[in-house]
């Protein structure tokens, strides 16, 4: 499989934001990955971190998904969308998982919400999915869940996803090292593909980078520029072995 990952600006408003996964989707196809992934909240944009991000309108945002969709279809690519959304639960951050056929295949749910996110009304998920494109098996986990509670990225490697994607925004931070470790951990603990996606910005606490299942980092993109690193996965490489080995009982 060949992947994505889409480091893009920070959207000044929801046509911006438009505008960067429409020119992202389009290169991704030129490069012919199979699978490209946003960062965090990338329409309307992410609140409470620095930017000024316009008030949620629902319509908009369906219309938005649904131009995604025809984006993917044309061009042929799947696309994992990070976004706010408004379901029959209440408001959330969620990323949808859109077919190379221009399908809404599901979205995942942010579910540890972090604490300077809680004024802002999010509505902490509930469950977790499995997606499957082009016979890979993947899950998703939003942001802090990836670096705060590892047990979601386990959750899909117990049921034999060979990667995790992790769309994300870290800006400027007191340990960056910390988050550029958690990745490795991550990949590692679990012997699978981590991808993890970040916004170009001024300062970035952490690199938009996939790692192997060994830990070891293949790719990653350069701080504070908008690009597209492209790199293809062999997922039988994936073996998922220590996440196999886990003995739930002495958790109890």
């Amino acid at each position: 499989m060949r992947i994505g990952l889409a480091q893009t600006r920070f959207p000044s408003s929801l046509k911006d934001g438009m505008a960067a996964v429409r020119k992202m989707i389009e290169s991704g196809a030129e490069q012919q990955c199979d699978l490209l992934c946003f960062p965090e909240s990338i329409l309307p944009g992410l609140r409470g971190v620095g930017y000024g991000v316009e008030a949620y309108d629902h319509r908009r945002m369906t219309e938005s998904l649904d131009e995604v969709c025809e984006l993917a279809r044309l061009n042929r690519v799947a696309v994992i969308l990070p976004t706010e959304w408004l379901d029959e639960r209440g408001m959330h951050l969620a990323a949808f998982v859109i077919s190379a056929e221009g399908k809404v295949l599901g979205y995942q749910t942010k579910n540890q919400i972090d604490p300077d996110e809680d004024q802002f009304g999010y509505l902490p998920g509930q469950g977790r999915q499995l997606f499957e494109i082009g016979d890979v098996k993947f899950g998703i986990v939003i942001c802090h869940e990836g670096w705060r509670y590892p047990e979601t990225v386990r959750w899909a490697a117990l049921r034999e996803a060979s990667i995790v994607f992790h769309p994300q925004f870290t800006g400027e931070v007191e340990q960056p090292a910390f988050y550029e470790g958690a990745m490795l951990c991550r990949s590692q603990e679990n012997n699978i593909f981590f991808a993890s996606v970040n916004y170009a910005l001024p300062v970035q606490g952490s690199p938009t980078a996939l790692i192997s299942p060994s830990g070891k980092r293949l790719r990653a993109a350069e701080s504070g520029t908008e690009q597209l690193i492209v790199c293809d996965i062999d997922p039988s490489e994936a073996s998922g072995l220590l996440a196999s080995r886990l003995r739930p009982e002495l958790l109890l």
